[in-house]
């Protein structure tokens, strides 16, 4: 008899130990992962029972948090609705954070270890619990001057401050109202996420970041950078211009968009090809630098890496392994060279920085719940692109652009603004794509545009300066005028 009970003893003192072992792990290891866990009801009442943290453009509130009277005593908001919505993203019951709302999450929730301090102040001062504040660098009337310039058709803004890399407009159009997806009606967002799954238009991509297209005639603009940079070529150097020019190794020919020769002479400077945007003029130039050093001056602008805004933006590329047909091809933005409206805005910025490309950032600073800054975004130089010389002679020849070649339509008086546009063809039997990047100057002050229509809004005749260039010159209007 003592001899069982000695074994039954020793079972439950084994049980019992495994128990806390258990029980330990649990509380150690795995007590995050089953805290956020989407079927946890006490960490969602938990969430919705405080107010989380607002989202600032300016002085301008894209996303808070407004009482509700119900269980869940809060439910968010975007007072700004889809023209934000690519920078705050969306805080859903169902489906989860997106954009600044999932990067600065701990921050507007308050659960951040810096905010250890003001969580403690709200509660000895019986205060409610609030979040911590997050401040953009989104300039507010130019991101909703982009939005609406874009007017519904498909495509993507981006305007930079170059001498910081602050973003000061980040536009997807089509956009979608976050409010659908962050309200507390489980059943409403379900059906409103499935109806915007299943939109056609993709409101839900965020374009400026994800959405990689041939750039055309504004990669001219790397290519221009590597001749300068070469030492080999000058802005006044003569270069062929031909009506066509035959690739190499292929019975293929490349035509200027003009449908014959960029000059009486089929003989052209640097200056003027870019300014007339001659294809034939840039195929040729690209073969004559060569893959290698095309490729290397696109990278120093940021091609070939993935870049944080910290949302992730899509990699734009230049191609590896390419002959010299293909080597043609991408000297003119086509073949397999890809680009986000990001990155084009990128190009210019370093161009009007003196060569200095600035990390590009959409958070200036993080902010208690009373508005003490507890994080600010340090500026960095991402990489020297071109020399300062190279800078300024760009910047001049994109000036030309617009005073005595393609980019016409944002010639404004007041404001100097050099420019460079592009038609990219699809690679579909859809049509081109329209672009146009810009830098804009008044008073010292300097902005940096990169504007695409995908397949030009559905335009009859496409074409860069026509169908970009007025989404531009409404952002510079409403910038400098």
């Amino acid at each position: 008899m003592n001899h069982q009970i000695r074994r039954i003893s020793a079972l439950m003192t084994f049980g019992l130990l495994a128990l806390l072992l258990n029980i330990g792990y649990t509380q150690i290891f795995n007590a995050d992962s089953l805290r956020l866990r989407q079927d946890n009801t006490r960490l969602l009442l938990e969430e919705y029972g405080r107010q989380r943290g607002t989202v600032l453009a300016g002085n301008l509130v894209v996303a808070q948090s407004l009482k509700t009277g119900g269980t869940l005593a809060y439910e968010r908001n975007y007072p700004q609705g889809e023209a934000f919505e690519p920078v705050t993203g969306f805080y859903s019951l169902v489906y989860g954070a997106t954009g600044i709302e999932r990067l600065y999450s701990a921050i507007l929730s308050g659960s951040d270890d810096r905010l250890a301090v003001d969580r403690l102040q709200q509660l000895l001062a019986g205060k409610e619990q609030r979040g911590g504040v997050v401040q953009l660098t989104i300039h507010p009337e130019l991101q909703k001057t982009a939005y609406s310039a874009l007017n519904g058709r498909t495509g993507a803004a981006v305007v930079i401050d170059p001498a910081t890399g602050e973003i000061l407009a980040l536009v997807s159009s089509p956009s979608f109202d976050p409010n659908d997806l962050s309200n507390n009606s489980p059943d409403q967002i379900s059906n409103a996420y499935e109806a915007l799954l299943s939109d056609a238009n993709r409101p839900m991509d965020n374009r400026p970041l994800t959405t990689s297209l041939p750039p055309g005639s504004t990669f001219k603009l790397v290519v221009a950078a590597a001749a300068l940079e070469s030492g080999m070529f000058t802005e006044e150097s003569l270069l062929p211009a031909p009506a066509s020019l035959k690739l190499p190794l292929s019975n293929s020919r490349m035509h200027n968009w003009q449908n014959g020769p960029c000059t009486s002479s089929g003989k052209i400077t640097l200056r003027q090809a870019l300014a007339v945007s001659c294809n034939t003029t840039f195929a040729w130039l690209g073969m004559k630098l060569g893959a290698d050093a095309l490729r290397e001056q696109a990278q120093k602008f940021g091609f070939n890496t993935s870049i944080s805004v910290p949302m992730n933006s899509s990699t734009s590329v230049f191609p590896a392994d390419i002959d010299g047909a293909q080597t043609a091809l991408c000297a003119i933005g086509q073949f397999e060279v890809r680009a986000t409206a990001l990155q084009m805005a990128m190009v210019v910025s370093a161009l009007a920085n003196d060569g200095k490309l600035m990390q590009p950032h959409l958070v200036s600073k993080v902010l208690t719940s009373d508005l003490e800054v507890i994080e600010q975004t340090q500026l960095s130089v991402k990489s020297q692109v071109v020399s300062s010389a190279t800078a300024k002679i760009l910047s001049s020849m994109m000036k030309t652009v617009v005073n005595a070649g393609t980019a016409y339509t944002v010639k404004i008086a007041g404001v100097e603004v050099g420019a460079k546009t592009g038609t990219a063809d699809s690679g579909t039997d859809e049509s081109a794509h329209a672009w146009m990047v810009a830098n804009a100057t008044k008073g010292g002050r300097t902005i940096s545009i990169a504007v695409v229509v995908e397949n030009g809004g559905g335009a009859p005749e496409v074409s860069g300066n026509k169908i970009a260039g007025p989404i531009i010159a409404k952002i510079i209007r409403q910038a400098f005028l």
